[in-house]
């Protein structure tokens, strides 16, 4: 697998103009086989203990509780911000977000 990354160049052509070529430092050639192979390695570390939906560009941790429990969703995202990291993985914390999604509390409204 290293063999197969290592040392790599590309050129850009534009019209009938061809760039130099230039080291390659990061990425998987497009159109590979082994490039989802090596997605699927990479993401496969990836596991907390919530339910985990992975996709190519977005993972979803899922947590059902009852009225009477506590989330640990914040040690769980933690965990798996650090399993990320690891593998040279950037969590972007401004798509980041928790939703809460269950019945509605009641509320009393006073009489009219």
């Amino acid at each position: 697998m290293c063999a197969f990354l290592q040392e790599r160049h590309q050129r850009v052509k534009i019209g009938d103009t061809l760039s130099n070529w230039l080291p390659v430092i990061a990425g998987m050639p497009q159109g590979s086989y082994l490039g989802p192979l090596t997605f699927i390695m990479l993401i496969n570390g990836l596991e907390v203990a919530d339910v985990t939906h992975k996709y190519v560009d977005d993972t979803t941790l899922t947590k059902f509780l009852n009225q009477a429990s506590t989330s640990r969703m914040e040690s769980h995202v933690d965990e798996l911000t650090g399993r990320a990291t690891n593998v040279g993985m950037i969590i972007n914390v401004k798509k980041t977000r928790e939703m809460f999604i269950g019945r509605a509390l009641e509320v009393s409204m006073p009489p009219a």
